[in-house]
Formats: structure tokens, sequence, C-alpha cells
């Protein structure tokens, strides 16, 4: 889908929201917390990093990709790299194979993943660098996930209501299952979320996230 296209469909979906000072409030709590975030979980970079060298000495440490934030403006995520140096030249291979409903490739026993990939995926530490995408304001702490450019092909009108809103590190699906729901259910939590959102329904999204850290079994 062309961008152009996608900016029109997005005209018609936006949720027409002034600034509120719910969003001052988001955006003032988001630069701390991953200013704070970034200091005191520098020890957990540090290890993360020489594990993914270890294994793989030649790798890149970091991977990023482009993602589509808030009202269809493209951004780059980044993550600690969790799979093989080639994981997007192997994607058209693993496709047919994708094990979850509408637009999002998801893939239990993906064989791109590395041993420390799988680690960092399943305590979400891969996660961790987008806190420097917090900082610089293209996502929120609590927000619905950014989406792949060639996941908005699938787009229904109704799904792109998603994108009123910054995308968040984690968020109402991530605590309700992650994984294991399929899509259109992620986009009804995202939804949902978008509705109720308030600083005290991120604050527990976040604590809800925390509590599921070390112990999810629906991360993959």
């Amino acid at each position: 889908m062309q961008l152009q296209e996608m900016e029109l469909k997005l005209q018609r979906n936006r949720t027409k929201m002034a600034v509120t000072h719910h969003d001052w409030l988001k955006r003032g709590f988001d630069k701390i917390a991953a200013c704070l975030g970034l200091l005191l979980l520098s020890p957990v970079f540090i290890m993360t990093a020489i594990a993914i060298k270890l294994e793989d000495p030649g790798a890149p440490v970091i991977y990023s990709q482009i993602r589509i934030g808030k009202n269809g403006k493209p951004f780059r995520m980044y993550k600690f790299r969790s799979m093989v140096r080639d994981a997007d030249q192997q994607f058209e291979q693993l496709a047919a194979l994708n094990e979850m409903s509408g637009a999002m490739f998801k893939m239990k026993n993906d064989p791109r993943v590395t041993r420390v990939g799988r680690w960092i995926r399943k305590t979400s530490i891969d996660e961790l660098p987008q806190l420097w995408n917090v900082l610089r304001g293209e996502m929120s702490l609590v927000g619905p996930r950014p989406p792949l450019p060639r996941e908005l092909v699938h787009y229904r009108d109704y799904d792109f209501q998603r994108l009123t809103v910054t995308p968040g590190c984690t968020g109402l699906w991530q605590v309700s299952g992650r994984s294991s729901i399929g899509f259109e259910e992620m986009v009804e939590l995202d939804l949902q979320y978008i509705r109720r959102r308030s600083f005290w329904f991120d604050l527990l999204i976040i604590l809800r996230t925390i509590r599921l850290l070390f112990g999810s079994r629906n991360a993959y």
C-alpha cells in the first residue's frame, strides 16, 4: 500500500482529539521513565550485548526496522537482535507458516531465532532499546504495537484506528495474552485502550507488564 493511500484512510478514520492534560502528562512521564530506564538498565544492556556478540561476533547487536507510527508516520524502531543476520531475507520462505490470523506474522518455533534470542524474547529484554524511541517521541511506554509497512496491505478501514495514537512498547494486548491472541482480537484490545486511556490505566498496564516480564509464556 502506498503511504498516500494510507494517509487518506487515516484521515477518514482518525479520531478528532485535542491535546489534553493527559497527553502532556503521558509525554512527561514517558521522557522521565525512558531516561531512568536507560540509566538503570544499562548493566542489562551491556550483558545482553556481550551475549549476542559471543554467539555471533560478526553480527550487529542492535536490529532496526521501519515501523508505522501515529497518523501513519514511518519511523525506525530499535531492538536487540534476536534472529540470524539474514532473517529478513528468509521471511518469504516462512510466510506460509504463519501461526497468527490477520496481518501479523508469528511463528512459535521460528528457525531464525538464535539461542540468545529465545531467552531475550521470553523476558522481553529484546524490546528495551525501544526506550530510545520513547525518548525521541516516536513511541510511548504504553500504546498499540507499531505495525510493519507490509502489514498495512491487510488492514481493513476499521484497523487503521490503531494508528490514531502514539504506538507503545507495551500495551493492553501484551498483558492480555500477547502472541496467543489473534490479530482481530489485538485490534479490539488496542481500540479499547484508546477509548479508556488515562495516566492511571497506563500505570496499571506498566505494572502488569513488569509482573509478566520474567514469567511470560506467550512471548515468541
